[in-house]
């Protein structure tokens, strides 16, 4: 099969973040803003490079600056707990997996809760086995004790919290492995959400992932299922991810740059909350409040939705932030997609996001395009393109080994494109990602991102409308973007416009 012809010429500039803060009314309608969000922008590039150098460095494997002492009370405790299991019956091995990813996670603590969650939403990153037996971390995560979270917010803000808060209810909404979120109302009658990190996660995390990446290089050595996982690649991400999402000013400039992308694209459908200026710290954060419940519960709520609609829309903002914009939501499993008796759409906890340079935007774009077209010579050829190959290597073999594990795709290449099944697509993504990890190379967070947000959509079309062809819905996406954004998009894919002035 035979690659699209991309151009080499140098890919369309993002849109200016500058241009973006200056034409803002979203920023303008809350006050203090937008110089908040400009001072974020000016300053937390930096955090962000020091922490990937920092999840780097953590994940080296170095038995000098092992904590033996944390290893071994994870061991004993895990030990103990299996000791225990061997005098109760499992029926099959799927519960016997569970219940190990279960020991392992009570042994290690809140560090190891956020591996299995993440772990839970690795399809295709690593053996299906794995990710069903860590499916019960996304749910099953304890709240703190009472009084512990309004401890974190008078510690963080002082006298202020009783002059800038009119209440804080004192039983969380959520609970998930870094914080827990509580409804609140501030003096100016402002309806908000409060975000406040568990206390003491910064020492246990970095100590934990020390511990992690000697496990997973240990694992490494010894066992193949674990080498075709490239699980010492697997820790480095999770350490990257991790250490981000414990700072919260980088949770509210991601927020702030998605919010000014969804405005500028007048996606009015899709609500992102603002954070509040003078409120957001590194353990707490306030944003404003918004509409709708997580979309598995809309989807009974609600039945007199228009499921179509709803999938269009979604697949229409997922592929508009990331490929016109460069920056999207990196975690839309269903607690962060809230959709409204409306239909309309609100995304919460930006802790994990996705940023892509000019010339990573394009390749994102070629590489849905060629997943589109069922092309594999062109999907490779983004990867590579993405950073994910090493320089100069031959990408045939690559290509024909992507081709002939996937029979069902090949079979199904001479259909139009509406009679192709998304979960064809999806199980593609999956594949394409494992066969990245199968080769030792590097996996980069943003495409990894990426490919968990098009499995997450599979789930949302599941519980709206079942019975269409979600790949079906991306063909007229294109098209809508060809004629919103016509020279954009003939420069990401061919570097210059097609005879009409759009993409031929």
């Amino acid at each position: 099969m035979t690659a699209t012809a991309f151009s080499s010429a140098p890919p369309p500039p993002l849109p200016e973040f500058g241009e973006l803060v200056d034409r803002s009314e979203w920023l303008r309608a809350r006050p203090g803003l937008e110089a908040e969000v400009r001072r974020w922008h000016r300053s937390l590039g930096a955090e962000r490079r020091r922490i990937a150098a920092e999840a780097e460095d953590l994940a080296r494997p170095r038995l000098s600056r092992l904590p033996v002492l944390a290893l071994f009370l994870v061991t004993v405790r895990f030990l103990w707990f299996s000791l225990q299991a061997l005098f109760r019956r499992t029926a099959t091995p799927e519960r016997r997996a569970v219940r190990w990813s279960k020991h392992l996670v009570q042994a290690g603590g809140p560090a190891y809760v956020k591996l299995g969650q993440l772990i839970a939403t690795a399809q295709g990153a690593l053996p299906e086995t794995w990710t069903d037996a860590f499916a019960w971390c996304r749910d099953e995560v304890p709240a703190l004790r009472p009084g512990v979270a309004e401890a974190v917010i008078a510690e963080e803000f002082g006298r202020r919290r009783a002059e800038t808060f009119e209440s804080i209810e004192p039983a969380p909404v959520a609970a998930a492995s870094i914080a827990q979120v509580h409804l609140g109302r501030l003096a100016d009658g402002t309806e908000v959400a409060v975000k406040v990190q568990r206390p003491g996660l910064r020492r246990r995390f970095e100590l934990d992932l020390r511990v992690l990446a000697v496990i997973a290089a240990m694992a490494d050595r010894v066992s193949r299922r674990a080498r075709i996982a490239n699980l010492p690649g697997f820790v480095e991400l999770f350490a990257q991810l991790v250490l981000e999402e414990l700072d919260f000013r980088l949770e509210a400039l991601n927020m702030a740059e998605i919010g000014l992308a969804n405005e500028d694209a007048g996606l009015d459908h899709i609500h992102i909350p603002r954070p509040i200026p003078g409120l957001v710290t590194a353990r707490v954060l306030v944003m404003e409040r918004v509409p709708g419940i997580r979309y598995t519960d809309a989807a009974v709520a609600h039945p007199e939705l228009d499921g179509r609609r709803i999938v269009r829309l979604a697949v229409q903002g997922v592929l508009e932030h990331a490929l016109l914009y460069g920056v999207f939501h990196g975690d839309l499993h269903a607690g962060n997609v809230l959709i409204d008796e409306s239909g309309n759409f609100s995304l919460v906890d930006f802790g994990i996001a996705g940023r892509v340079d000019a010339g990573r935007r394009a390749a994102l774009a070629r590489l849905v395009i060629g997943f589109a077209r069922n092309d594999f010579a062109a999907q490779v050829a983004a990867v590579a393109e993405f950073g994910a190959l090493p320089p100069g290597i031959d990408l045939e073999p690559l290509v024909r080994q992507f081709a002939e594990e996937s029979p069902t795709l090949l079979a199904a290449v001479d259909r139009p494109l509406n009679q192709l099944d998304f979960g064809l697509l999806t199980t593609q993504v999956a594949r394409g990602v494992r066969l990245l990890a199968e080769h030792r190379f590097r996996q980069p967070k943003e495409l990894v991102l990426f490919s968990k947000n098009l499995l997450y959509l599979n789930g949302l079309c599941n519980a709206f409308a079942p019975d269409i062809n979600l790949l079906a819905e991306i063909a007229p996406i294109f098209l809508y973007f060809q004629t919103k954004y016509p020279r954009e998009i003939a420069q990401i894919v061919f570097g210059s416009l097609g005879p009409h002035g759009r993409v031929d």
